[in-house]
């Protein structure tokens, strides 16, 4: 019971990071100006979430540069698109068209 106690008093004492507190200390992790036991004193935090973050911060920088950077389109470019695109059709009808009544016009 007393275990349940301890384990529940930490976890509601537990200090939550922001992100941009975490990307500060692998940051300052990554400068190398102190060692990561230190940086990891200072912070309060084990060196395994240290790393555990430098990880994925890494991992994300690494997808970042190396895959295409995908988005949704809002609704004003999605209708647009949707505009152009029709436009596009139109002309490409219309070249046709003239295309066509030239050929004819010369025998072809």
């Amino acid at each position: 019971m007393a275990a349940e106690v301890v384990k529940q008093l930490r976890k509601t004492t537990r200090r939550k990071f922001t992100v941009e507190e975490k990307i500060g200390i692998v940051l300052e992790g990554l400068r190398g100006e102190i060692p990561v036991s230190e940086l990891c004193r200072k912070h309060g935090i084990q060196s395994s979430v240290y790393y555990k973050w430098s990880k994925a911060f890494l991992e994300a920088g690494r997808g970042g540069l190396t895959k295409e950077t995908s988005r949704d389109a809002n609704k004003q470019e999605v209708l647009r698109l949707k505009e152009e695109n029709e436009s596009l059709k139109t002309a490409v009808a219309e070249i046709i068209l003239e295309n066509k009544h030239l050929k004819k016009s010369i025998g072809l």
